[in-house]
């Protein structure tokens, strides 16, 4: 199957289970018989599924999530320091830390805070097969002025705060397979009558364009629905909680969805907030397909402290 697959229907509950036990323990000593109990399978088998659907091992994933989430707080918090935050991630050394931070992002931490987060295209990922950086993000070479000017001419910028939302989702793995996990949750909710004009349909990310491969990027994709909806053996249910978020409305193409992300992330910090730990999520509110200029409509939320 692979890492770009939409997790199949036999494992999907139990895998949701697993990604939010991960997140929601990530600083534990999170062992494969930990893990495997919470999915209910041998760890044997568990570790066999686990590789085939996110194309790591269990302790290679692990790994490289402490990892990623460790670069989100160099690029967030300036003065945290280093050390601790090895230990944090559970390293047992600065210098274990140091060496696979810079194994997986080219850069050792010290650097990549001073450089690399006020590039936001240039955060390159270490091709384990012929050692190169790869660019993950060529489409954003824009100035920071010209975003500023697009997204004023393109949206409606405001901070609200969010009521809570019931979510009837599938995991995807992979920036391609976000289409395989709409229609998955659509196939799923025709029968059941959820499925109707005023469905909004919504994408959760649990990790970052700027710190996760493109391909690694793990997001929830679903739609909302009332408290009483049930998840079972196809969709899993996911709670957002209610908080302060950066909201910004935007009729855009498909390519332009990358240019808006960014340009929220900038206005947030133009504006002086500070991203809270909870994650970013968008609301669909239109097919682009209908559109004659293939353009849908949809909003971005970013929590903000």
């Amino acid at each position: 199957m692979g890492s770009l697959q939409y997790i199949t229907t036999a494992y999907q509950k139990r895998m949701h289970k697993v990604f939010q036990f991960i997140d929601t323990h990530l600083t534990e000593d999170l062992t494969l018989d930990k893990v495997a109990e919470v999915a209910m399978y041998s760890p044997y088998h568990f570790h066999r599924i686990f590789k085939e659907i996110t194309g790591e091992p269990l302790s290679a994933f692990i790994a490289r999530i402490r990892l990623e989430k460790a670069a989100l707080v160099l690029m967030r918090k300036q003065t945290v320091v280093i050390t601790e935050l090895a230990t944090e991630f559970g390293f047992n050394s600065n210098t274990a830390f140091t060496r696979a931070f810079k194994k997986h992002y080219g850069v050792s931490p010290t650097q990549f805070r001073r450089e690399l987060p006020e590039q936001y295209s240039k955060i390159g990922i270490i091709d384990s097969k012929n050692g190169k950086v790869e660019n993950l993000f060529a489409p954003y070479f824009w100035s920071i002025t010209n975003l500023q000017n697009w997204i004023t001419m393109n949206a409606i910028i405001a901070v609200t705060k969010m009521p809570k939302m019931n979510i009837a989702c599938v995991t995807v793995i992979g920036h391609l397979q976000v289409a395989q996990g709409f229609a998955r949750v659509m196939q799923w909710a025709t029968p059941k009558g959820l499925l109707h004009e005023n469905t909004t349909m919504i994408t959760v990310y649990h990790d970052s364009f700027k710190t996760t491969h493109p391909d690694k990027v793990r997001m929830s994709t679903g739609m909302l629905v009332a408290d009483e909806v049930q998840a079972d053996e196809v969709v899993g249910k996911l709670t957002l909680t209610p908080g302060k978020c950066i909201q910004g409305t935007f009729e855009i193409t498909l390519p332009e969805f990358e240019k808006a992300w960014v340009s929220m992330f900038i206005w947030m910090q133009e504006q002086g907030f500070t991203k809270a730990d909870t994650h970013p999520f968008e609301l669909i509110h239109t097919d682009y397909r209908e559109h004659p200029e293939q353009k849908c409509k949809v909003t971005m939320y970013i929590p903000v402290e």
